[in-house]
C-alpha cells in the first residue's frame, strides 16, 4: 500500500513539474511583453518602475530550473533532492511577495518620480537630442501632450507632436501654429501624458499581478506535493 501511494505521488509531482516548467515560460512570456509594452518609454522611467516584469522574466527563468529539478528529484525518489525543490520554491514565493508588497507600498512614489522625471526632461527639450526624441514619441503614440496637459509647455516650445490633424486625412498644423495654438483651438492633444503612461503601467501591472498570483497558488501546492513525497520516500527508508 505505502509502495502504491509512492508511486501515486511521484507521477503525480512529476506532472506537476512538466505543467510548472511550462508556467516558467508563460512567466518569461508576460514579463518581456510587458516590458516591451512600458519600456519603450523607459526614458521617463526609473529602472525600480520597470523592474517588476525583468523580476518575472527572472523568475520565469529560475521557475524553469526549479521545475527540472523537481521532475528529477520525483523520479529519481530523492528526499534530499525533493526538500531542495521544496525550499527553492519556498524562496521564490517569498522574493514574489516581497516584490508584490514593494510595488504596492511604493506606488505613489513611483508615479511622482515618474511624472518628476518627465518635467525635468520637458526642461531639457530644446538642448538634448534624447529628450526631443522621448517627448516627440510619446505624445505620437499616446496621443497626448505635455506631463500633464498641453499648457505644461512653455512657450514657444510647444512640439508639433501635440497637435492632431483638425479633419481625418489632413496633415498636422505646422510648427509655429502649434506653439501658439490655445486648447480652445481644437488641435491640441489634451490629454496629459503622465496620465496616458500611468493608465498603460496600470494595466501592465494587472497581468503581472494576475500572472504573480496563479504562479504562487502552483507553488504553493508544489511545496505541499514535494514535501508530501519526501515524507513518503523517507518513511519507506525507515
Amino acid at each position: 500500500m505505502q509502495s502504491c501511494e509512492l508511486s501515486v505521488i511521484k507521477y503525480i509531482l512529476f506532472t506537476f513539474n512538466l505543467v510548472f516548467a511550462i508556467s516558467g515560460i508563460g512567466l518569461i512570456v508576460a514579463g518581456a511583453l510587458v516590458l516591451s509594452d512600458v519600456g519603450e518609454f523607459d526614458h521617463f522611467m526609473e529602472g525600480r518602475i520597470l523592474a517588476p516584469p525583468v523580476v518575472l522574466i527572472v523568475a520565469g527563468c529560475i521557475v524553469f530550473l526549479v521545475a527540472s529539478l523537481g521532475c528529477y528529484g520525483a523520479i529519481r525518489e530523492s528526499y534530499y533532492m525533493l526538500m531542495a525543490f521544496a525550499l527553492c520554491l519556498l524562496i521564490i514565493l517569498i522574493i514574489e511577495l516581497a516584490v508584490g508588497i514593494a510595488a504596492a507600498v511604493y506606488k505613489n512614489d513611483f508615479q511622482m518620480t515618474m511624472k518628476d522625471l518627465m518635467k525635468s526632461s520637458m526642461q531639457r527639450f530644446e538642448n538634448s537630442k534624447g529628450d526631443r526624441t522621448a517627448w516627440n514619441n510619446i505624445q505620437t503614440k499616446l496621443k497626448c501632450c505635455g506631463v500633464e496637459g498641453p499648457t505644461d509647455w512653455p512657450e514657444n516650445t510647444r512640439p508639433v507632436t501635440c497637435c492632431h490633424a483638425t479633419r481625418e486625412g489632413s496633415p498636422p498644423p505646422e510648427a509655429h501654429h502649434c506653439r501658439s495654438a490655445a486648447p480652445q483651438d481644437g488641435i491640441l492633444y489634451m490629454d496629459g501624458c503622465f496620465y496616458q503612461l500611468q493608465e498603460k503601467a496600470e494595466s501592465a501591472s494587472k497581468i503581472l499581478i494576475g500572472v504573480g498570483i496563479g504562479i504562487a497558488f502552483v507553488e504553493v501546492i508544489g511545496i505541499i506535493l514535494a514535501c508530501w513525497l519526501a515524507s513518503a520516500i523517507k518513511n519507506k527508508g525507515d
